[in-house]
């Protein structure tokens, strides 16, 4: 199990090369929801999502030798964008597998940072299995999306942060792909808030963890098709399930046209740019999706901002 001294560690490990990204507020959105919300602004973070946290973390406690071989990991973008930055960072290189849907700005930033890309269909290939196997061919370590003790303290610190600077809150809302945000967004929430309720949020079509968490146990569904291509995973992670299970309170759902309404919000109320899955916790704050009446002060992460202009055009319109 991960713990809140992890995460902190974690936080020293990547200070002063993670940005500390702001906490936004708005008077617009505390008057919509009759709560004072406080937003995580991970879109501004290095590589724009979260997960260059969880990746530089679990990438720089290698040994110099591992390090030196070179890195393997396995994203739908996001997180191969972390890989190949912090591989970068570290003077290493990297080799990701991205399914080939993914989107072009996601393909090309990763590129960009010098990875070299290995594509595969996300419908019938299984990219654990192909991952592991390009490791085991190279002599690479596989660094994968959050099924990883350090990539979870690492993703955790964003909680951290944002707790740090905003002090008591009754809820934080997280987005719920892999499960390795959420979960470490849980073991610094309740070590710092006992009593603070953390909410994760899926996309209606990729509820996994949601089945999961109702069955007590690991759900498999087929692949989702959402516009929330940053939670299509099919079945929760096993490292990050055992911990949701214990820390995670509920789990709410959104539809992809309640994301489609909280991209729209943040471009014309807020002026960020996110991606349809760094806007799921603000869509069920915006869809009134928290049950039990709605606490008065709220944090919400905003996981992620990298969709292309076309796209988020097609989206708002």
């Amino acid at each position: 199990m991960v713990s809140l001294q992890d995460v902190r560690d974690a936080a020293a490990r990547i200070e002063g090369v993670a940005h500390r990204t702001p906490v936004i507020t708005s008077r617009t959105l505390d008057e919509r929801t009759g709560a004072e919300v406080f937003l995580k602004a991970e879109n501004l973070q290095r590589i724009g999502a979260f997960k260059f946290r969880g990746a530089y973390n679990a990438i720089r406690k290698l040994e110099p030798a591992a390090l030196a071989r070179g890195i393997a990991a396995y994203s739908s973008g996001n997180h191969a964008q972390a890989v190949a930055l912090a591989a970068r960072e570290l003077g290493t290189t990297a080799v990701i597998v991205m399914p080939e849907d993914t989107p072009r700005s996601k393909l090309d930033a990763v590129a960009g940072y010098g990875a070299e890309i290995i594509t595969y269909d996300r419908y019938t290939g299984n990219r654990e299995q192909i991952g592991q196997a390009l490791a085991d061919s190279r002599g690479l370590t596989l660094i994968p999306p959050y099924e990883h003790p350090d990539v979870i303290a690492g993703q955790g610190t964003a909680a951290l942060e944002l707790l740090d600077e905003v002090g008591q809150l009754d809820a934080i809302l997280v987005p719920v792909g892999g499960g390795g945000l959420i979960a470490g967004s849980a073991i610094a929430a309740k070590g710092l808030q006992p009593g603070i309720r953390v909410l994760g949020v899926e996309p209606e079509a990729g509820n996994d963890t949601y089945l999961s968490l109702k069955a007590g146990e690991r759900v498999t569904i087929d692949v989702p098709r959402t516009i929330a291509d940053g939670q299509a995973a099919p079945t929760p992670g096993e490292l990050t399930f055992s911990i949701n299970k214990e820390l995670v309170d509920e789990i709410v759902l959104v539809s992809d046209d309640e994301i489609r309404d909280a991209l729209r919000f943040a471009v014309d109320r807020l002026k960020l740019v996110m991606e349809p899955s760094g806007a799921t916790g603000l869509a069920a704050l915006l869809a009134g999706r928290l049950t039990g009446g709605e606490p008065a002060r709220i944090g919400v992460i905003i996981s992620g901002g990298n969709v292309g202009a076309a796209r988020l055009a097609s989206l708002l319109g």
